[in-house]
């Protein structure tokens, strides 16, 4: 009998299984690291060697990805010689899922072999020494959503994924996230690299003013409205986890700027800066060892 948890959020163990079952009976690739590619940056998918692609509207119990320039779609492949699962959009809180729909892929990549996980976002720059264009790699994150109680681990508890109090202190691995300061030095990427914290918001309505301000004294490098929740779930679930956003944006933190945030700006900061961020990803990725995801 299901849970009112489990008839809500609809990700149960038997159907994160029964998604991941299905994806492996279609495909040979046995993924250690799954990637998500934020707003404007699916063109990390494109670097994957045999490529096989699969629909999220084909995949039982994934939801569907309506946002503009998020693709929809699981590709499998290798990129570097590691067998990868790169998502092609993602699922946000303002399309109106429930919190752990919006994160079901994550436990759906455990169930499946991955070890490490990459993702990617846009994010809005709130740190006035950022950049548009810097990619910061997330040394933290401010989760504003789950001030609220809004959690993707809300509810009763699967021992199957992970334990009931999961440690959030090393969200994001130290040792990814030096690795990926030394392969940027090397790349020539120092310039536009930062390290910074994350905050996530619900979103869809771009920060006002007062709340750039507020998340800005509170710590926040970046404003978001992603990446966060998948990160919880992963992390709950075992995985290592290392994230980048692409700073697409300055927030708007004057009351007499004429500046506007909008989403387009979002995607053409992708993709004047795709290149070096594909670059750095692929190097990483390259620098895992197969069996455990060290390097």
């Amino acid at each position: 009998m299901l849970s009112m948890s489990d008839s809500v959020s609809g990700d149960s163990f038997e159907e994160c299984r029964a998604a991941a079952d299905w994806l492996l009976s279609h495909t040979q690739v046995r993924p250690t690291v799954g990637i998500v590619c934020g707003s404007g940056l699916g063109g990390l998918a494109e670097m994957l060697k045999d490529p096989q692609v699969f629909k999220y509207s084909d995949i039982p119990n994934f939801p569907r990805s309506t946002v503009h320039g998020h693709a929809g779609q699981l590709v499998f492949g290798t990129l570097k010689g590691k067998p990868c699962v790169c998502m092609q959009g993602r699922f946000h809180l303002y399309e109106g899922y429930p919190i752990q729909k919006i994160t079901l892929p994550m436990r759906v990549f455990k169930l499946m072999g991955v070890e490490t996980v990459f993702l990617t976002n846009a994010a809005g720059g709130l740190n006035q020494d950022y950049k548009v264009g810097d990619i910061m790699v997330i040394k933290d994150h401010i989760n504003m959503p789950g001030f609220a109680g809004n959690n993707p681990l809300a509810g009763p508890n699967d021992e199957r994924f992970g334990v009931r109090f999961p440690c959030m202190s090393d969200a994001y691995d130290r040792a990814l996230r030096q690795l990926a300061l030394d392969v940027a030095a090397e790349l020539g990427y120092c310039e536009f690299m930062q390290e910074g914290v994350y905050c996530v918001l619900g979103g869809p309505s771009f920060e006002t003013i007062a709340e750039c301000r507020m998340l800005h004294n509170l710590g926040a490098d970046a404003v978001g409205m992603s990446t966060v929740h998948e990160v919880i779930v992963a992390r709950h679930a075992g995985m290592r986890c290392f994230a980048l956003s692409l700073i697409s944006n300055r927030s708007v933190m004057d009351y007499d700027s004429q500046e506007k945030a909008n989403h387009e700006e979002v995607l053409e900061t992708g993709r004047q800066r795709a290149e070096q961020l594909e670059g750095l990803v692929s190097t990483m990725v390259a620098r895992l060892e197969q069996n455990n995801n060290s390097f």
